[in-house]
Formats: C-alpha cells, structure tokens, sequence
C-alpha cells in the first residue's frame, strides 16, 4: 500500500471529522480525530524523513518515535495548562449566580425537542444560574426538578473555543441518609477528590438526556435506597457543593493550602498529574480516571 495515499486518506478523514464537530460536539468524533491526527502526524513525520533523507533508520521507526515526540509533546502543552490555570486569578470552585435573563437555550432544533422531551416527562424548571469561568465568559445553567423533586437535573451549556457550545447533564438524587447520587456526562477533566457521601458515575460517551436518566433511576433502584425530595433553592445547593468540592480537595492535597497559593499556585505537584493523567483519558479513551 502506498504510505502517500494513506497519509491523503487520513487528512481528508480529519479535515471531514472537524467539519462534522464544528457544527454538532459529539465526544466520538473528537475523540476519533485526535486518533487520526495523531496517526497522521506520525506517517507524515516517517513519510517526509524518508522522502528528503533525513535519516537512515527504517520507515516504521521513525514513525514510532514520531507517534512518541506527539505524546511529549502534547504532555508538555497539557502541563504548561494546567500550571497556568493553578497560577492565574481564575477560581477552579466559581460561585454561581441567578441568571436573571432567565432560560437561555440556544435556538437549533436538536434543543427544542430536548426542552419538548424535559416537558413530556414533567420536568420543569427550578432556576437559571450562571459563573463567569473567564472574564465575560460564562458558564450557564438551566436547572430542572422532577414531578416528586427527587431528580435535579442541570443542563449545563459549555463554551469552546470556536464559539460553539457544549451540551452536558448532570443528574443529582440525594437519600434520607443524605448520600448523593451524581449520575453525568461532563467530558471535562477534573481530577480531584469527592466528599465521601457522594456516589459518582461519569458517563462522557452518553449524549442522550433519556439514557442517562435510565442508567440514574437503575444505579438507586440497584442502590435500594430511599429518596428524599429537594427542599433547598439550587443555587443554594450548587454553592454549597462549590465550598465542599474546594474544602475536600485542600485538605486531600489535591489543592495547596490557602496561605501557599501566591508562591506555589491552587493546584499542587500531585493535584496537577492527576489532572494531566484524566485529560489524556478522556481526550483519547472517552473516560474518566477511576480513584
């Protein structure tokens, strides 16, 4: 087989994959390109060293240790970010606010028959909250309760990069022994430590608010436990989640202490290699790190 053609097979793969994803964020499609790029870089680095001579070692070599210099070079990019996040001014715990533009769903159809679906299984909305993760760059919440107020679901819509947004749920239970169950979708890295009465499952591959909430009711039913409704306002709640997210991974050593965070910066030598180790799972494998 002919490396060229493969190396112009790869790149029109690529270019085809972002073109799908600038219009609709599907982690497969990312996840799948970055695969390819990856692949592309590492034929293409062998296929030009041996077309221009550059060095004697055999095609299949070079393409290893080009594949390798990816994966360094990626890691340093990923680290300079993290470090730089740990020394900016930008809270990793922001506290949010009422929106008080109300709702805000973007206007495309897949959303209306989301909001349609919300309305069908008698969800209704609880409150619009909002955090500003970067100046003039927020964070937005539409927040929805069940029927009974035993499910709290957030619909979270993400900012990126290239001006599009991100669609993520969150599903939170809490039980008469006040264990929280969090059943999500979130593709971002966190990497940090939970409260101990907390019971997480991500789920970054589910895209479908229908079977996320199938798989939420199934982990209490399997749990045997007993709900018990929402009392509290949710931006009272998610505040209170924020200080204990931030209180539990300071005195884990996830996060230097509060009187270290001028000289070191938030996040710790630990803190940032666990960062660092559940971007490149969720970047290449679609998972989170299992702790």
């Amino acid at each position: 087989m002919d490396i060229g053609h493969v190396i112009v097979s790869f790149s029109v793969i690529s270019l085809l994959l972002h073109l799908l994803n600038s219009r609709v964020l599907l982690p497969a499609v990312t996840i799948v390109n970055r695969w390819v790029r990856w692949g592309l870089f590492s034929l293409g680095m062998a296929y030009l060293s041996e077309a221009f001579n550059w060095t004697d070692r055999p095609f299949w070599a070079v393409a290893v240790l080009a594949f390798l210099g990816w994966f360094l070079v990626e890691s340093i990019y990923h680290w300079l970010a993290i470090r730089a996040l740990s020394l900016s001014p930008l809270p990793l715990f922001p506290r949010f606010v009422a929106n008080s533009s109300g709702e805000e769903w973007p206007t495309q159809r897949r959303l209306f028959a989301i909001r349609d679906w919300l309305r069908r299984e008698k969800f209704h909305l609880a409150q619009s909250l909002k955090a500003e993760i970067a100046p003039g760059v927020f964070l937005r919440l539409s927040v929805y309760q069940d029927a009974a107020n035993l499910i709290r679901l957030q619909v979270a819509f993400i900012p990126q990069p290239s001006g599009a947004f991100a669609l993520c749920y969150t599903l939170a239970s809490r039980t008469t022994d006040e264990v929280r169950y969090i059943t999500d979708n979130l593709h971002l890295p966190f990497g940090g430590f939970y409260p101990e009465n907390w019971r997480i499952e991500r789920r970054p591959w589910s895209r479908g608010l229908r079977s996320l909430l199938a798989q939420h009711r199934r982990r209490i039913a399997r749990a045997g436990e007993t709900l018990q409704p929402w009392a509290n306002e949710p931006l009272e709640d998610l505040n209170r989640q924020q200080g204990q997210l931030e209180k539990v991974n300071t005195e884990l050593g996830f996060l230097h202490r509060h009187q270290d965070r001028d000289e070191f910066g938030k996040i710790s030598t630990e803190g940032c290699y666990r960062v660092w180790k559940e971007i490149w799972m969720l970047n290449y494998l679609g998972r989170p790190v299992e702790y």
